[in-house]
């Protein structure tokens, strides 16, 4: 029996011995207790609080008689419907839990953090386009690899409900050349050329503002990425200049 498919189960919700007699009973097809019980090696004094455990959780199912015989559902539909119960869950908590932190993280003294290493400042950007209801506004000089690909997907999901502006090199580089400007126009966006430094910054509602930074070989050419820093700044008077700052740009680059 394959240790590696009790741990998926149990992720879904059964004990080992739940996972273990499912896995056994997937074999047998339809048994009886006795039979799953020698063939899954639980003890006979456990096996059937298992497997009516099993039935409650709508794993299987049990054919009245004397002994009682217990059928598998198929397993595809079953753990499908497990899946989707699971996903259901989690939706529901991350936005329980994501409206807590929206709301408490703003009672946070200083709000300011640096942030290191490339998947957690693209996770943080990611997290700052999620959360953005109004407005998110960039300037991209320079982008990790795949991160194009990744904040297309965010932003393409808010294009429909907030306004997004962004400003960025003709070429920018990673550990690759991007035209990030071809890629990004018609998708709901309003992206225009400007001569940015080799940063990156993300304002969203006015109320936040995220700065990445990076080591570059000396051709410019190829991001050093253990250099990687980020600075999130939840100051919304800093926020809002910023903002202020990057319309009076962004129209000037915009009618050119």
């Amino acid at each position: 029996m394959n240790k590696e498919d009790i741990i998926i189960l149990k992720k879904i919700g059964l004990t080992t011995y739940e996972a273990t007699a499912y896995i056994t009973l997937a074999s047998l097809i339809s048994a009886t207790a006795v039979k799953i019980s020698e063939n899954s090696q639980i003890p006979r004094s456990k096996i059937y609080d298992v497997l009516k455990s099993l039935a409650e959780k709508d794993f299987i199912e049990i054919e009245s008689g004397r002994p009682l015989i217990y059928n598998i559902k198929p397993p595809v539909t079953t753990i499908n419907k497990q899946k989707e119960k699971l996903t259901s869950e989690l939706d529901k908590l991350a936005n329980k839990l994501n409206f807590i932190y929206e709301n408490e993280i703003k009672q946070v003294p200083a709000p300011v953090w640096k942030i290191t290493g490339v998947n957690n400042i693209i996770e943080k950007e990611v997290d700052i386009i999620k959360r953005s209801k109004h407005t998110i506004s960039m300037r991209i000089g320079f982008l990790f690899d795949g991160e194009d690909e990744i904040l297309l997907k965010e932003l393409k999901k808010k294009s429909d409900s907030v306004n997004i502006n962004i400003l960025a090199s003709k070429e920018c580089y990673g550990n690759t050349k991007i035209n990030i400007i071809e890629k990004f126009k018609n998708e709901g966006i309003e992206i225009y050329p400007a001569d940015i430094p080799i940063v990156k910054m993300m304002i969203s509602d006015a109320k936040e503002l995220f700065h990445t930074y990076t080591k570059f070989s000396e051709d410019k050419k190829s991001i050093m990425p253990n250099s990687a820093i980020g600075v999130w700044n939840q100051y919304e008077d800093v926020a809002s200049n910023y903002q202020a700052n990057f319309k009076k740009q962004f129209k000037k680059m915009k009618k050119k």
